[in-house]
């Protein structure tokens, strides 16, 4: 009965590590990657939608990004959101589809990434923190209505600090890798 009660938990600390992945992912690193635009929603017929669901996105060599509309209509949309996300990009619009040239990072400028992607990290590790908190009040509840022993109650925490632990560690693994890949000049 309780190893369902902890899929539940561990689920969300998956979760919790997924989105900071998620976030890493659209952070650019000085070469172009076509996550960058993961966040960007363009006001398409008054529907805010992802540039993926809209255009082909492709990579014609390391530091650029074309971005070809399948409705040429929408290219103006597409640069407009560009132009208001907070990528930091002048695109390049030639009527049919859009450049993006993605520059060399300058060093204020990989550590100014390397700042928000601890902050990133920071939050990931709290969600999972408060995960394990609401998690043992769930079980202690449990054990105040007499549903689980004490003894129990000790084992799931200890177990609930493991699966806290290891999520955190895996937050931290991924900023190294990030951490590495934005100092790579």
């Amino acid at each position: 009965m309780l190893k369902d009660e902890y899929k539940i938990y561990e689920e969300k600390m998956r979760k919790s590590v997924d989105a900071v992945a998620t976030e890493f992912a659209a952070v650019r690193a000085g070469r172009a990657n076509a996550a960058v635009l993961d966040r960007i929603l363009v006001d398409y017929y008054g529907t805010p939608t992802p540039i993926q669901q809209m255009a082909a996105i492709s990579s014609p060599d390391p530091r650029a990004l074309v971005i070809t509309p399948w409705d040429s209509t929408s290219v103006k949309a597409i640069e407009k959101a560009i132009q208001n996300s907070d990528l930091g990009i002048n695109p390049q619009n030639d009527g049919k589809s859009i450049r993006l040239n993605f520059p060399q990072l300058t060093e204020e400028r990989r550590k100014d990434l390397v700042k928000q992607i601890h902050k990133y990290s920071e939050g990931g590790k709290v969600a999972v923190r408060n995960i394990r908190r609401d998690a043992m009040d769930h079980f202690k509840k449990m054990e105040k209505a007499s549903e689980i022993t004490e003894d129990e109650l000790k084992q799931v925490e200890k177990d609930l600090q493991k699966m806290t632990d290891d999520s955190c560690k895996k937050v931290e693994e991924l900023l190294a890798k990030k951490e590495k890949e934005l100092m790579a000049v």
